[in-house]
């Protein structure tokens, strides 16, 4: 077991509750429940020696591995080749029919051998709440019983595995010949259902699992509409994407990790378990593009379950995050006794960025909601009356300095991607207050929008760098601006967004890599550096397709896919090396990589007739 493997090393497993990481050598590294933003039973990849972790491995010498996915599914795959045969270790969480019943997550780990013979090892060392917490162990044959307070937590085996225990953890060997199999399936349970142990586990119902949750991924991948030239790799982030997504309310997280580094040994770790509404806003139209209607539908109404009941810990009427559930306390704090990735310090739990004012959500909602007749159809009247009172306040409140999408601690500043998403929101809202015919001030919101646009070409555009810059009267040029002609702000083709276009190509993109912004010319509170943003390569791209640069996208799309993990992930940053840093993987970049694969082909179908 590496002490730190790189944090591209590894795919996802998950039950669309929660989900965990699995690495290259089959060590399971990272794992909340019963919810992504659960305390953590394994977490060695923020601690190697505390956090706990549960191993299926071949370490022989000689031994190489490979790890895929089965083709569109999220059924992981880790092979072992060593000079005796030929295993592999088939991970999943089940869905389908043999979903775990409510109170349950499970994780099931199948061992085979296609050749010859292969010893594996099987280590299981859970280190409950962030490894603060302790537990019993009790061993009963071929089933260990690991228990909290809040939790129990049953490891099964079966097959010619045999278990045993050093107190804390459980141990076990199995030598598999060819044609045979085992398997060990992991069950937290939590409530009421802890209460209860969960049934025997043999070779009929792991075979029903597998096949159960197989079938699931490929019927559900058959709604999508996508018929593309990068069919692999929008297949694959529209997996990614579901499995980050909590089904009970329909509201996607982030990442589904904590504390993974921007910069190796840096500052810049924060927790991303949550749900930001920014990007399960802009994600609507895209899932809606792809076909999936029902996810779009269940995030919008949680959205408008927030613009309903207005309950935040700031004061305004939306923050930028919540838990799953719609919960606004994301109180920050730091888990010192934990080492962080290869050092990297401090580990934070929770996200004080949580407390900022950032005006731009306001535009995403309304963008979101504008999608479709949901607002009016679903949320009914009381639905406008609260969209159309948020629309009042920001009318009043738009012209505020505030901490922007990039979340500085350096100090609130005039964002002119801030001011962009106000506009947006009231271009948007006076579009559907029209067509619907529904009561409205929008001549207020028309006299607002106007004066956000003035402001923005005024003062938003610097005549020296002959671009959009990131604030107000300033000339530090921001990556997120990318967005300025999606939203319909300026034409993809007006002088005014070339030359911008040319700015940030000429400043922050470095061989077709973008970063979001300099932070030595725009100190954002934090020491250090950063990698580029693996979102905004992907809006670049989105870019330089709708302004007819056909050939510069496609390479950059084409060059960034190559930056993918070894089973088509990413997370948030690209370091100097080519590695992945932050938490992993990014919701918002596999939406990015989905919606340029889109502006793409249809600016290459456009080209093409």
């Amino acid at each position: 077991m590496r002490r730190y493997p790189p944090i591209g090393d590894h795919g996802l497993i998950g039950d669309l509750r929660t989900a965990a990481l699995v690495s290259s050598d089959g060590v399971l590294d990272w794992f909340c429940a019963p919810r992504f933003d659960s305390p953590s039973l394994f977490a060695a990849l923020l601690d190697h020696d505390r956090g706990g972790h549960f191993t299926i491995t071949e370490d022989g010498p000689g031994t190489t591995t490979r790890q895929l996915y089965l083709a569109d599914t999220a059924v992981l795959v880790t092979r072992f080749m060593t000079e005796e045969g030929v295993g592999e270790v088939i991970d999943f969480m089940p869905l389908g029919e043999a979903e775990a019943p409510a109170g349950q997550n499970r994780i099931i780990r199948i061992l085979r051998v296609t050749r010859g013979t292969v010893r594996f090892r099987l280590d299981c060392r859970p280190a409950f709440d962030y490894a603060r917490g302790t537990h019993g162990l009790t061993l009963q044959g071929d089933t260990a019983h690991f228990t909290t307070p809040d939790l129990a937590v049953f490891l099964q085996v079966g097959g010619p595995v045999r278990l045993t225990s050093d107190g804390t953890g459980v141990h076990g060997e199995a030598l598999l010949r060819q044609g045979d199999m085992a398997a060990a399936v992991l069950t937290v349970c939590h409530g009421p259902a802890a209460a209860t142990a969960p049934e025997p586990i043999t070779e009929g119902r792991m075979r029903h699992a597998f096949y159960s949750t197989y079938e699931y991924w490929h019927r559900w991948l058959r709604r999508s509409r996508y018929r593309g030239r990068w069919q692999q790799m929008v297949n694959r982030s529209a997996i990614t994407l579901k499995l980050m997504t909590y089904a009970p309310t329909g509201a996607p997280v982030a990442a589904v990790t904590m504390g993974l580094p921007e910069r190796v040994g840096g500052e810049r770790n924060w927790d991303y378990r949550y749900t930001w509404v920014r990007d399960g806003s802009l994600s609507v139209k895209a899932l809606l593009d792809l076909g999936f209607e029902e996810e779009a539908d269940a995030f919008r109404r949680w959205l408008g379950g927030r613009v309903t009941d207005r309950r935040t810990v700031t004061g305004e009427p939306l923050q930028i995050m919540y838990r799953v559930d719609g919960d606004p306390h994301l109180d920050e704090a730091v888990l010192d006794h934990l080492e962080g990735y290869r050092g990297s310090a401090p580990v934070r739990l929770g996200n004080g960025a949580a407390e900022q004012l950032q005006l731009d959500i306001y535009g995403e909602v309304v963008f979101a909601l504008s999608h479709g007749s949901d607002v009016t159809q679903t949320a009914g009247y009381d639905g406008w009356q609260n969209l159309s009172a948020l629309l009042d306040w920001l009318a009043a409140n738009w012209d505020r300095p505030d901490e922007g999408i990039w979340e500085t601690r350096g100090g609130r500043q005039d964002f002119t991607y801030s001011r962009l998403m106000c506009w947006s929101a009231f271009d948007r809202g006076i579009r559907m207050a029209t067509e619907l015919a529904r009561p409205a001030d929008v001549a207020g919101w028309t006299a607002a929008r106007d004066a956000v646009f003035r402001q923005i070409v005024e003062r938003g555009y610097s005549p020296r760098r002959q671009a959009f810059v990131q604030a107000l009267d300033g000339d530090v040029l921001d990556a997120a601006l990318l967005l300025l002609p999606t939203v319909g702000f300026l034409s993809p083709k007006d002088r005014r967004w070339l030359s911008t276009l040319d700015a940030i190509e000429s400043d922050l993109v470095s061989d077709s890599l973008v970063h979001r912004y300099d932070p030595g010319e725009s100190p954002d509170g934090l020491r250090g550096d950063e990698g580029t943003f693996s979102l905004c390569t992907f809006l670049y791209v989105g870019a330089l397709a709708r302004a007819g640069r056909l050939g510069m996208a496609r390479y950059a799309f084409d060059k960034m896919l190559t930056y993918a993990n070894h089973v088509g992930l990413f997370a948030e940053e690209i370091g100097p090396r080519g590695e992945q840093l932050g938490n992993f993987p990014q919701a918002f970049t596999h939406l990015a990589l989905i919606t340029a694969a889109q502006a793409l082909d249809e600016a290459l179908d456009r080209a093409e007739d």
